[in-house]
């Protein structure tokens, strides 16, 4: 088995070896559904390269409300495959693949004056079915508890910044919860790599057919082409410049970042439905680094993609709005920390709403002999590249051996050491969260002085996850570590206070790398 440490010189090495070769398979895109088809493929014994114009993670992928749906919000709008689909690859990701990475989530629904009768029928019923799809997918109830009825007084002990007021207790439930999103991309990148995958940043696909691509080596300039026997089109919402026959409605989705604290420091999420809708809501997540986000939003995005979307202000004033329902009082800009939106790349199936299109995955072969994987959700990533990787040896016959990804456990897996034997306090515990059976390696392997240190005040980051982000998970400067390694930059405020340092930590290892 290969190394998984991903870093510059083994990007480099790997890009000068598709010189002259004919892969089995060629990956476009290093998110979710990209990464995950480079080790679906790379599991099944082929050889694969995954190319990534940016970075990993560096688009939708990184933009979620981190949750793993089990599926709820699709069996409200009649969406069963999906439904069924997203409560099943909810449980690979508990059980099996990434347990150190998905956490169970209490969501409490508050029962206050401005819900409707209606609204409160629909939440306990629909409560009860998601725990239904709990029971058919086969987690047990030690990993995601079952819903019940809860007091007031349990209410405001897990969201304590819940409206007092004719509060009348509420319902809580379970679902499951990453501790980054871009961190599971990262881990899927990593274990491809470990199974022999070249995992190839910073390097467009120009002129892409079935049977390859001309590369181009955003560090170097370099050009390259590459031929393969089968080529995925894992882009997103990018994917038509890869195929044009490729028909995308992208939709934003929109979070805001708030201080832990303001909200009481919850230790659940907290949902406020949508006015008169009896299926939708906001959430407030709490998240790592002492933040909470709330969203999200579902708008039309039409247009030319941008590399990185923009909140709109009518979007930020309706979470503040929606979130502060059900609130003791009222949130307002000033309490924003930072916002971000992503694009979810829909597949065009014609009118309506972009909040009523399916989400549920296509697979298909286009004319020029691409295999486009579009669509589909983050939790549903694995069952996306299965149904990629067995189109792509289908359609090129590739002598391949079957799916092992329900079952292949990803980098960090495994019975996790204790926090509190590594770093002080909350430095600890969120290493061991982010880094799974690796935290220890995180702190051994690093050179630079101040390992255990916090990268910053108020941070539960160590420095050593700095210097490791560069050695093994493949970041080449110090936009990779704050925006995608570690989610630093998701506060702008925090981003310009640390940026100093870890330009040094990184220039410091890619110097001793001889990168």
């Amino acid at each position: 088995m290969t190394g998984t440490a991903l870093h510059a010189a083994r990007r480099a090495r790997e890009l000068d070896g598709l010189a002259g070769r004919t892969l089995d398979l060629l990956v476009v895109g290093g998110g979710v559904t990209g990464a995950g088809v480079a080790l679906d493929a790379a599991a099944r014994g082929l050889d694969v390269a995954l190319v990534e114009a940016r970075d990993l993670a560096f688009g939708t992928s990184r933009w979620s409300s981190k949750l793993v749906h089990g599926g709820l919000r699709y069996l409200a709008t009649g969406d069963l495959t999906v439904a069924r689909e997203s409560a099943r690859e909810r449980h690979l990701l508990m059980t099996r693949t990434a347990p150190h990475l998905v956490r169970a989530l209490p969501q409490v629904a508050p029962f206050v004056p401005s819900l409707s009768g209606a609204q409160r029928v629909s939440t306990r019923v629909g409560f009860a079915l998601g725990d239904h799809l709990r029971w058919t997918a086969g987690t047990p109830a030690s990993v995601l508890p079952r819903p019940r009825r809860v007091t007031s007084e349990a209410v405001l002990r897990l969201a304590p910044a819940t409206a007092r007021t004719g509060l009348a207790g509420g319902m809580l439930g379970y679902d499951g919860q990453l501790v980054d999103d871009a961190r599971l991309v990262v881990a899927l990148a990593r274990t491809a790599a470990g199974l022999g995958a070249s995992v190839l940043t910073r390097v467009r696909a120009e002129r892409v057919t079935g049977d390859g691509a001309d590369l181009v080596d955003g560090v170097t300039g370099a050009r390259l082409a590459v031929r393969a026997r089968a080529v995925v089109n894992a882009s997103g919402v990018w994917a038509g410049t890869v195929d044009p026959s490729v028909r995308l409605r992208p939709s934003r989705g929109t979070h805001l970042v708030l201080p832990a604290g303001l909200l009481g420091d919850p230790s659940a999420a907290l949902m406020a439905a949508l006015p008169g809708s009896t299926s939708r809501f906001v959430f407030a997540l709490p998240q790592q680094l002492g933040r909470v986000v709330v969203g999200l939003t579902d708008e039309e995005a039409p247009g030319p993609v941008p590399d990185v979307p923009e909140p709109t202000p009518g979007e930020v004033a309706f979470l503040l709005t929606t979130i502060s329902r059900v609130l003791e009082r009222d949130l307002a800009p000033d309490d924003v920390l930072g916002a971000f939106a992503g694009l979810r790349p829909l597949v065009d199936t014609g009118d309506g709403a972009t909040a009523d299109l399916s989400r549920k995955h296509h697979v298909g072969v286009s004319a020029s002999g691409v295999v486009n994987v579009l669509g589909g959700k983050l939790t549903t990533y694995r069952a996306m590249a299965q149904g990629a990787v067995d189109a792509a040896v289908a359609h090129s016959g590739l002598a391949a051996g079957p799916c092992r990804t329900a079952s292949l456990p990803l980098v960090g897996a495994g019975s996790v050491p204790d926090g509190a034997a590594l770093a002080p306090g909350a430095l600890g515990t969120w290493l061991v969260a982010r880094h799974g059976t690796e935290a220890t390696r995180v702190l051994a392997d690093a050179v630079q002085p101040g390992a255990r240190d916090a990268v910053g005040h108020g941070l539960d980051l160590t420095r050593a996850e700095i210097e490791w982000a560069v050695t093994h998970e493949g970041a080449l400067d110090a936009d990779d570590v704050l925006d995608r390694r570690t989610r630093i930059g998701l506060v702008p405020a925090d981003r310009e206070r640390v940026r100093n340092v870890v330009e040094e930590l990184v220039g410091g290892t890619l110097a001793r790398l001889g990168s």
